[in-house]
Formats: C-alpha cells, structure tokens, sequence
C-alpha cells in the first residue's frame, strides 16, 4: 500500500495506477481525485480498528478489570502484529500521525477516543480512582504506547539484541498486560491515603 508506505503527500495518481494497473483517469472517475480516494482507504482503515476496538472488548466481557485489560492487551498485539489483509493499517497509522491529513481528526474521533475510553474505564476500576484522573490517563497512554511500540517492526539493530522475545506476539501480550497492570496496581496503592 503505497499511501501506508510513503504518506499521502508522496504519492503520486500515477504511480497507483500504475501498481493497481489501472487507468489514471479511474482515481478521478471512481473518488474524483486523490484526496477521495485517500478517503475511501482511510475509511476501511477504521473499519477494522473498529473491528480491533469491539473484539477486544468482546473478548473480556463478564470478566475482571484484570481479564479485561488482558483479553484487549491480547487481541489489540495480535491484529496490530498480523500478517492479513489489514496489516498495512499500522502502518498507515504511524504515517498519519507523523504527516497529519484531514483524516486524522476522523481516525480519534472514531477509533482512538472510543478505545481509550474503554481503558481508561477499566484502569480506573483496577486503579480506585475516577476514570479522569491523571494517573489512570497516563497509565492508560503508557498501555496503549507499548502496545504500538512492541507492534512496530524491530528495526535490524535491535532485533538482534532482543533476539527471539520481539518475535514471540503471545509473550509480548502477556508482558504488556502484566506489566501495565502491575504499574496500575503500584500507582492505586501509592494513591491509597495512609
């Protein structure tokens, strides 16, 4: 995917349709111009990120806040870390966040906002503390932060120094969620008044 690559700016109608083998005149007539048919990619990014949202939260339903931050933590690594078809989105993700376009206000409003809500939701139930705190926020934004981090592809220097743990996705979920809820738990003590 060209725009997940090299960012909206970068790519050319041309070189699309010269990789999709199709006609330049076809962005116009089927999107009526680039930014269109960046649009339409974007929108089936959010489907899926959705996707990701609803089956993270699906799969901790009924259980402890715990289990909940676990089951997301686990379904969240494995799609951001997945081979199919959707791959290509977390890519596009960090190239929205490091260009912006007009999309990105979408991409918070309907995929990132929801889901930091649900966490922040069930981090201030583990934590004891209102879901606007600043420490359930944070520990929040630090979830969510290793989460991406340990998606991203290792880069060759550092997939040599941490070997065989930057490949192992069922590990790396089991180790952001309990090492996340470990810190929440430290941070809910320290909060408890003496």
């Amino acid at each position: 995917m060209l725009f997940a690559e090299r960012g909206f700016k970068k790519v050319t109608v041309r070189e699309i349709c010269r990789t999709s083998r199709a006609n330049v005149a076809a962005v116009n007539y089927h999107f009526g111009d680039k930014a269109g048919l960046y649009r339409e990619v974007v929108q089936a990014a959010i489907k899926t990120m959705k996707e990701t949202n609803e089956l993270g939260q699906r799969a901790g339903e009924g259980s402890s806040p715990e289990e909940q931050i676990r089951a997301f933590v686990r379904i969240f690594v494995s799609r951001l870390t997945g081979s199919g078809p959707g791959a290509w989105i977390h890519k596009l993700m960090a190239r929205e966040m490091e260009e912006p376009s007009e999309a990105l206000d979408l991409i918070l409003k309907q995929v990132v906002q929801p889901r930091l809500d649900y966490l922040s939701r069930v981090a201030a139930a583990i934590m004891g503390l209102p879901v606007g705190d600043p420490r359930v926020l944070r520990a929040v934004a630090s979830l969510h932060g290793q989460c991406l981090i340990f998606a991203k592809q290792v880069p060759p220097s550092m997939a040599k120094a941490w070997g065989p743990v930057a490949k192992d996705v069922d590990a790396i979920a089991d180790h952001v969620a309990e090492f996340s809820l470990g810190g929440m738990r430290a941070i809910a003590r320290q909060a408890q008044p003496a």
